[in-house]
């Protein structure tokens, strides 16, 4: 899966700013996390065209990048976040950030992490069972 990450001042109206610009490209904005800091925040979100994202903000002048990210499909039930964690505490992974969203018709939430090791905890992931999502899915 992939993310956009976008860095954007810390006052009134930046992180508006980058969704207004995507909503006029028609850009669909499926998650969003803000992470700040007292001078700028990360932006970061799940879009249906990530690199027509990246093209049309870095041209107004946005500090873009696009990562890969992993996201898995987890029911809404007690204990299935920690069953997660579990799984790739137990396979020595180490999050970074991890975020949800639950806008998808009829399908279960979705949770996006970051990690230094991608392809190992996919495949952890998958041994144990858990659903990966790919941006094709969403």
């Amino acid at each position: 899966m992939k993310q956009v990450s976008v860095f954007v001042e810390n006052r009134p109206g930046s992180l508006m700013e980058v969704t207004s610009k995507l909503m006029e490209a028609e850009i669909n904005i499926r998650a969003v996390a803000s992470f700040d800091t007292p001078e700028f925040g990360i932006l970061r979100m799940v879009v249906d065209q990530p690199e027509r994202a990246k093209e049309t903000l870095t041209r107004l002048g946005f500090v873009v990048r696009i990562y890969d990210v992993v996201g898995v499909e987890l029911k809404d039930e007690k204990g299935n976040l920690n069953r997660m964690l579990s799984i790739l505490a137990d396979g020595q992974i180490n999050l970074n950030y991890i975020y949800s969203f639950v806008i998808r018709d009829n399908n279960a939430p979705v949770m996006v992490f970051s990690t230094d090791d991608m392809e190992r905890a996919e495949k952890i992931l998958a041994k144990a069972g858990v659903k990966l999502v790919s941006d094709e899915e969403l």
